[in-house]
């Protein structure tokens, strides 16, 4: 009861400060008389998004730069789960996961751009390479932290019951770390999602409509202010929308259901 007060409390509360923030640009837009080029009002902007939204090819746009973050998050998932495993049947292989770990875990996406050109070219391939290089290593160490944290009493239990080695870590380890890698499934959405913006401002068009970045450049090239805030505004809500549905809904079902939140 008091986890559930809380949890609505604090989805009231974003409510009530996003509502707040709103009416502060609206009002500060209207009494200072602040030009649309520079500053549009919420009406203007809510306007445009509808607009786009239902007649334009925003809503495709949208579609299409959500299917690629779920495409390279699955890739980067199974490979951080690949490697993960490996490193638990091998010492050496877990120095060498350390190894690259640290060195590309502090490695913008963005900073790989010349070498993801001559590689990928500049359609769908490079961005998803985008994506995994910035979902992979945040899931990654989390999973290794999961792993090295399951109290070794779990195992003992595993080995009682006569569990082979892939039973324990299929059955056992991993759902004993679950709550670790769903913390780097967040952080590394979060880090893709803004990786994968950036990219499609970067690259242009990439499909039949291009994605959210693709629309936000255009939006700047025509000085449309109202459509570049509608954007943007977009990109949040999509971005609190995943975390708070999604990630809750999975929450529920493994972390929750299994006793361990």
């Amino acid at each position: 009861m008091k986890s559930f007060f809380h949890r609505h409390i604090r989805g009231f509360g974003r409510i009530f400060w996003c509502l707040c923030f709103l009416l502060i640009w609206e009002l500060w837009v209207k009494l200072f008389h602040v030009s649309p080029m520079l500053f549009p009002s919420v009406e203007q902007v809510f306007c445009t998004l509808w607009e786009d939204l239902v007649h334009g090819s925003l809503l495709g746009q949208t579609l299409s730069s959500l299917w690629l973050i779920a495409l390279g998050l699955g890739i980067a998932l199974v490979l951080s789960l690949g490697f993960s495993l490996l490193s638990l049947a091998s010492p050496v292989f877990m120095s060498l996961t350390d190894t690259l770990t640290s060195m590309a875990h502090p490695l913008p996406g963005l900073a790989l751009l010349p070498l993801i050109i001559m590689w990928f070219g500049t359609g769908t391939n490079a961005i998803l390479a985008i994506i995994v290089h910035s979902a992979l290593w945040p899931m990654l160490l989390n999973l290794l932290t999961g792993f090295s944290a399951v109290p070794k009493i779990y195992l003992d239990v595993g080995k009682n019951f006569s569990m082979g080695s892939v039973a324990i870590t299929l059955e056992i380890m991993l759902r004993a770390s679950m709550g670790y890698l769903l913390s780097g499934v967040k952080i590394g959405w979060a880090r893709a999602w803004r990786a994968l913006i950036s990219a499609e401002m970067v690259f242009g068009a990439v499909g039949n409509n291009g994605g959210l970045g693709w629309y936000l450049l255009n939006q700047r090239t025509f000085m449309d202010t109202s459509g570049l805030f509608a954007g943007i505004l977009l990109v949040i809500f999509v971005g609190i929308l995943v975390e708070e549905v999604l990630f809750s809904a999975v929450e529920k079902r493994t972390l929750k259901r299994w006793g361990m939140k």
